[in-house]
């Protein structure tokens, strides 16, 4: 298949890497894309919220084909609202700006999929290694790792699933200050502080389910080890 992918960054290009075994992969580029690359039956959207995030997906859209496919990089930050275990059926009543920007995607492109990404972590993204922050609220964590993601979708593509919202997160959720913990004691930085504890638990059920998908790293306190 023939994939072009929009955000070549820390998940885009590793992700290119691992679908190249298998595709023709090419990278938007906003330097250098030839008109070509926008006839791609596959387009894999992961660009950050930053820098006028909905008028560059609208852009995006109006030059992508209504018959190619869209796999569109979300985030569970979408049920931030929420203090209790969510599921991609929860109804989202705040807009956030990562809502809207799914509605804006779903309003104008009908062959659309869309993974809403626990955070991020893996390839030097160490829980609690945060330079600027160092109180956080205590929680079950809804963490994915890279390696997942790529493997899931590569799984995707090859079972022709093209519609549809998924959570992408590990099944296992152990408390923050678990993860935190473990990794200063394994990385040798100092440990922050908590206060409170929320709830939330985002469930990747649907996901293992469709697919059938045995996670690589289900516990994101075995992430780095």
């Amino acid at each position: 298949m023939n994939i072009g992918i929009i955000g070549c960054g820390w998940l885009g290009k590793p992700l290119a890497v691992h679908l190249r075994q298998r595709h023709q992969v090419t990278c938007f580029s906003r330097t250098d894309t030839p008109d070509v690359f926008w006839e791609n039956e596959l387009f894999i959207i992961s660009i950050s919220t930053k820098d006028n995030y909905l008028l560059s997906l609208q852009d995006f859209i109006s030059k992508i084909s209504p018959s190619a496919s869209i796999i569109f990089m979300s985030s569970t930050s979408v049920y931030k609202e929420f203090d209790e275990e969510v599921n991609e059926e929860t109804f989202i009543h705040t807009k956030t700006l990562q809502k809207e920007a799914e509605e804006l995607m779903q309003n104008n492109h009908g062959n659309l999929l869309i993974l809403r990404l626990g955070g991020l972590m893996g390839e030097g993204r160490i829980a609690g290694k945060w330079k600027s922050v160092s109180s956080f609220t205590d929680s079950p964590v809804n963490y994915i790792h890279q390696e997942d993601i790529l493997h899931i979708v590569s799984k995707l593509i090859d079972k022709r699933v093209c519609k549809g919202i998924f959570n992408l997160v590990a099944p296992l959720h152990p408390l923050r200050s678990e993860v935190h913990k473990k990794n200063s004691q394994d990385f040798g930085f100092e440990l922050g502080s908590f206060e409170g504890l929320s709830q939330r638990v985002v469930n990747s059920d649907k996901l293992i389910k469709t697919l059938e998908y045995n996670f690589i790293h289900p516990d994101p306190l075995e992430f780095w080890t």
